[in-house]
């Protein structure tokens, strides 16, 4: 199925938005195998992430629309961020994928969400970190990070990604905080579990 999908893909979007997203799939591949995650499943999600990234707001929203999907102010104003949710259905409706947690991944992929699955949380990483999006040293910290703790990475890399929206005066949509927050609560529990657990030990 895969080259079925890149078929597809290679006749939707420019050619580098397609290496973009191979990145992404082989990105997908290599941290759902340091995490024990399904590595198959994480690259089709990887592969499948960005296929309404090119359609056309009308598009976007009527395809939202029928879908069911609730429209905020943001999401109307700002079509494109529609393009992960569409990118769902046609993963389904093209591919018949019908795994909610591929679906699911593909989906939370630009905005996130708090509560993410791990492999959600890959798709999401990946997007942003693969090595096309640059090599500044903050960059490099966040790839780090993704493989030693995926959700400590997401609210790191969810930080990154809010001051790049604010400097650029974009539209932020309240997902985006949500999922930071989450990610940065989620990691501070772990942290005092860690640290209690090592009290207990140097105690007993």
């Amino acid at each position: 199925m895969r080259d079925r999908i890149l078929t597809w893909i290679e006749h939707q979007v420019p050619q580098a938005r397609v290496q973009h997203i191979l990145r992404v799939e082989q990105l997908c591949g290599k941290l759902a195998q340091h995490h024990q995650l399904d590595v198959e499943k994480a690259k089709q999600a990887g592969l499948m992430h960005d296929l309404a990234k090119y359609f056309k707001p009308v598009r976007l929203l009527q395809m939202a629309q029928t879908e069911g999907l609730e429209l905020d102010e943001i999401l109307a104003g700002e079509p494109h961020l529609l393009h992960a949710d569409v990118s769902a259905i046609v993963a389904r409706e093209e591919f018949g994928v019908e795994d909610e947690e591929i679906l699911e991944a593909i989906r939370n992929h630009t905005l996130g969400n708090p509560q993410m699955s791990p492999l959600s949380c890959v798709v999401y990483l990946a997007d942003t970190l693969e090595p096309g999006r640059g090599t500044s040293a903050e960059l490099e910290q966040l790839r780090q990070t993704s493989f030693e703790n995926l959700v400590a990475a997401v609210w790191r890399t969810g930080e990154y990604s809010l001051r790049h929206l604010i400097e650029h005066q974009r539209m932020i949509h309240p997902r985006t905080i949500l999922t930071r927050n989450w990610a940065m609560q989620q990691t501070q529990k772990q942290h005092r579990t860690q640290r209690a657990s090592a009290s207990d030990r140097i105690t007993a």
